[in-house]
């Protein structure tokens, strides 16, 4: 354990817990299925695009230096329909095929809203505060120190690495016959800190609207959060074109939108003491 550790490990609502190759995860009942999050340690990043990089918007710039001061737990998976159902009882989306489908056509209200998944959860994690990332929590998350459009080596996107609309090539790279729904939130590779689909599947609600950017280096940005205001979405989705599931892509949709295409993943901060640091963790990293 170090300084970027959280304070407390295991958090009290922790039903497992250890440290792979990704770093810390702990495993949370949430209403009988069990959600596997990842510690996202404090750091800096260069967040938005540079203007060589192919295909960005305007708005993604300037690159400037974000500095996040506070780690914070986020799921490794965008929420799936089971874990949706077994907290709201009913299921919404639209792509039914597979209950460990992203749950979608939900909106920033009824994800974060008064009597919303959130506020809901609350009641069942002691101690734990959930949320959504903040727009710069979650472009630190999705590029895991990496710096490129995407959070792998290749400045191009396949298939085998999305699910995005593959008809559409990006940067000169191969193009494929589209998929046209949603697939398990666990498909394809995750990234260094063991996130997966932080590109594609479905947009991902954050906290807060844009902000705009400036060169200036910027400590726990937040973007504008007036209520019946916009928010931001990041990600893109099966159904959009591989510009928009950049790692730096941002857009601002209507808060009350539901869409097949809109999804979340949430984030835990601690609200107060938990469990003592154990013994012994579980360390899966020769798994």
């Amino acid at each position: 354990m170090t300084a970027l550790s959280p304070s407390v490990f295991p958090p009290a609502c922790a039903c497992a817990w250890g440290d792979d190759s990704y770093g810390l995860w702990i495993d949370v009942v949430i209403g009988g299925p069990v959600q596997r999050f990842r510690w996202i340690e404090p750091g800096e990043f260069l967040m938005g695009s540079p203007e060589g990089e192919p295909e960005r918007f305007d708005h993604e710039g300037p690159q400037h230096v974000v500095r996040l001061t506070e780690g914070y737990w986020l799921a490794e998976t965008a929420c799936s329909q089971a874990v949706w159902q077994a907290v709201m009882g009913a299921n919404p989306s639209g792509f039914k095929d597979d209950p460990q489908n992203p749950v979608e056509q939900v909106s920033w209200d009824d994800v974060a809203g008064e009597g919303g998944f959130l506020r809901r959860l609350e009641k069942l994690l002691p101690l734990m505060e959930p949320s959504l990332p903040t727009e710069a929590e979650w472009e630190y998350a999705c590029r895991a120190g990496t710096a490129g459009a995407f959070n792998w080596d290749s400045e191009t996107i396949t298939q085998e690495q999305a699910n995005y609309r593959a008809s559409v090539a990006y940067n000169d790279g191969a193009t494929a016959e589209d998929w046209q729904k949603t697939v398990p939130v666990r498909s394809f590779a995750p990234n260094a800190w063991g996130l997966y689909q932080m590109h594609g599947n479905v947009w991902e609600w954050c906290a807060d609207g844009l902000r705009t950017y400036s060169a200036e280096a910027q400590t726990d940005p937040l973007g504008r959060v007036v209520d019946g205001a916009l928010r931001v979405v990041r990600g893109g989705s099966w159904f959009h074109v591989p510009r928009v599931l950049r790692a730096a892509c941002r857009r601002e949709w209507l808060r009350g939108r539901r869409d097949a295409v809109l999804g979340f993943r949430v984030s835990l901060s601690p609200t107060g003491p938990g469990a003592e640091y154990p013994t012994q963790m579980v360390d899966t990293r020769d798994a």
